[in-house]
């Protein structure tokens, strides 16, 4: 789906954020990552790259391996640490990549993620069913 106007507010389906954050606690300690498919302005999807790199610090996307698939919107990924702030690497990924990032942080529960636009800054998505 191409997007023709800005989304003014994202949503996320339940489902979606509970396979997020069980992949995440899965991981862990590793960081999981994988690349946000959405409908509309709902994310429905997760999308598992081929390549994606996952280590103790880091999750690195191999984007030689993303399909043409304009519904991708963005990418989520875990911090094995309490703390779901970008770091410098996460800010230039969302620069980058998509119009929508979140980040789970252990303990990988419903009050454990963010997410945030692709300037970096902190936005609100509401969770569906």
């Amino acid at each position: 789906m191409i997007f023709d106007k800005p989304v003014e507010k994202w949503k996320i389906k339940k489902d979606c954020l509970r396979l997020i954050l069980e992949a995440s606690k899965s991981s862990y300690p590793r960081e999981f990552a994988a690349l946000l498919r959405a409908e509309k302005d709902i994310i429905t999807e997760l999308i598992l790259l081929p390549g994606t790199i996952s280590g103790d610090s880091h999750a690195i996307f191999q984007f030689h391996m993303l399909p043409i698939d304009f519904s991708i919107v963005g990418s989520v990924h875990s911090h094995p640490s309490p703390f779901a702030n970008p770091s410098k690497a996460d800010l230039s990924l969302f620069n980058k990549k998509g119009m929508v990032h979140i980040i789970v942080a252990y303990p990988f529960d419903e009050r454990s993620w963010k997410a945030y636009n692709w300037k970096g800054e902190e936005i609100e998505i509401e969770v569906v069913d």
